[in-house]
C-alpha cells in the first residue's frame, strides 16, 4: 500500500513555500499527497504545478488580534474546519501530516490529532505565530528555523533545523532574467519585494525615488496584486504583480534586495547571498515577528534594517545607498554561515514521525 502524506498551511505565500519544497520529493518517492487549504486561498493557486496533489478545501477562521465582529463567528468556522478535516482524515488516513502554519492549519492539525495521525509543524519565525501556538499541543515535532525559538516551545518537542530553501531558486539563469526584464548586464539590479501581497509603503518609497534610483540601478519591483502602475513603465524598471516560476531567474540577476522581513524570504536571500535592506512590518500591522527576524539578521551582519516608522523618501534613499556601499561586508558575513542540507533533515523527520 502506498504511503500518504497531508500538507497544510496558507493565508500567505510564506505559509506555503516550505510545503512546495517538500512535495516534489514525496511525489518522486511514490507517496500519495493531499493538501488541506481554504477554498479560495493563495495555497490553491500555488499548487497548480502539482496536478496529482489532491486538494481538500476546509473552513477556517482568521484568528485576528484586533476587535472585529467576525471574531464572534470565527470559532464556528474553525469548528466546521475541524469536522471537515476529521472526516477527510478518517477515510483517507495519511501516515503523517505536515503543517507550515497560517490560520487554515489549525483545524487541519486538530482534525488529524483526533484521528491519531502524527503531526509535524514547521515554524519559520523567531517566535511562534498564533496559529502554530494553537496547533503545537497537537503535534509530535516542531521544527524551527531560529535556534532561539526552542525557548518558546514545550521541552523536548522542538528541533532546530534551520531554513528550508527551495532548490529551484538556485537554478536561475541570468540570461533568462535579463531577457525577461529587458535589462543589460553592465548595470546593477535592485530587487524590491513587499511580500506576497505587496506593500503600499514600499511601493510608494520606490516610486517617489524612481528617478534617483534609476541613475544607479535597474529595478525589479514586485508590487503585489493590482498594484502595478503602467504609467511608470520605462527602460530599467520592470514591475510584476507577483512571480512564481520567474523568481529564480530574477534573483540570478539581482545584486541587492529591498524586502519585508518574512522568515522564508530572508533566508532564501541569505542562501543566494543577496545583501538586504529589510523593512519589517510594524507592530501596528503585525505581531512584531518580522522585526525580530530582521534584528536577528542585523546582529549577524547579514542585512540593514529600516523601520517602517522611520521610512520616508530621504531615509529610503539613504538606506539603499548604505546597502550598496556596504554590500561587500554583508557578503563576507553570509559566506561564513554554516551550510547544511536542511531539507533532507526535514524530510527524514517527517517520514519517521510517530504518534
Amino acid at each position: 500500500m502506498r504511503k500518504r502524506i497531508a500538507f497544510t498551511g496558507g493565508g500567505s505565500a510564506g505559509h506555503v513555500m516550505v510545503n512546495l519544497a517538500c512535495i516534489p520529493h514525496f511525489l518522486e518517492e511514490g507517496w500519495e499527497v493531499a493538501y488541506l487549504g481554504q477554498e479560495n486561498g493563495i495555497e490553491r493557486d500555488l499548487l497548480t504545478d502539482f496536478p496529482s496533489v489532491r486538494y481538500e478545501a476546509i473552513s477556517a477562521g482568521k484568528l485576528r488580534r484586533y476587535f472585529d465582529w467576525k471574531n464572534a463567528t470565527d470559532p464556528f468556522r474553525i469548528g466546521k474546519g475541524v469536522w471537515q478535516a476529521y472526516r477527510f482524515f478518517r477515510t483517507w488516513r495519511p501516515d503523517v501530516i505536515f503543517s507550515k502554519g497560517g490560520f487554515v492549519s489549525v483545524p487541519a492539525v486538530m482534525g488529524g490529532w483526533l484521528n491519531g495521525i502524527p503531526v509535524v509543524i514547521h515554524e519559520s519565525d523567531l517566535t511562534p505565530g498564533l496559529a502554530n501556538r494553537l496547533a503545537i499541543p497537537f503535534a509530535q515535532i516542531v521544527c524551527t528555523t531560529f535556534p532561539d525559538t526552542l525557548r518558546h516551545l514545550p521541552k523536548g518537542k522542538g528541533i532546530h533545523l534551520g531554513a528550508i530553501v527551495r532548490e529551484e531558486l538556485k537554478r536561475g539563469k541570468k540570461e533568462r532574467g535579463y531577457a525577461l526584464c529587458g535589462f543589460r548586464p553592465q548595470k546593477p539590479v535592485l530587487f524590491v519585494a513587499g511580500g506576497s501581497l505587496g506593500s503600499a509603503r514600499i511601493n510608494q518609497a520606490i516610486r517617489n525615488n524612481l528617478e534617483e534610483l534609476l541613475a544607479h540601478f535597474q529595478i525589479v519591483h514586485l508590487c503585489g496584486s493590482g498594484q502595478v502602475d503602467e504609467r511608470l513603465e520605462q527602460p530599467g524598471y520592470k514591475q510584476f504583480a507577483y512571480v512564481n516560476e520567474e523568481l529564480p531567474d530574477l534573483l540570478a540577476i539581482t545584486d541587492v534586495v529591498v524586502s519585508r522581513a518574512g522568515s522564508n524570504a530572508i533566508f532564501e536571500y541569505l542562501a543566494l547571498q543577496k545583501p538586504m535592506l529589510l523593512i519589517p512590518l510594524s507592530k501596528e500591522a503585525s505581531r512584531g515577528d518580522q522585526i525580530l527576524n530582521a534584528r536577528s539578521f542585523e546582529q549577524q551582519g547579514l542585512c540593514h534594517v529600516l523601520m517602517e516608522e522611520e521610512l520616508d523618501d530621504f531615509s529610503f534613499r539613504q538606506a539603499v545607498d548604505n546597502l550598496w556601499h556596504q554590500r561587500t561586508d554583508m557578503l563576507n558575513s553570509m559566506r561564513k554561515m554554516e551550510q547544511r542540507d536542511v531539507l533532507a533533515e526535514l524530510l527524514h523527520l517527517i517520514k519517521t514521525a510517530r504518534r
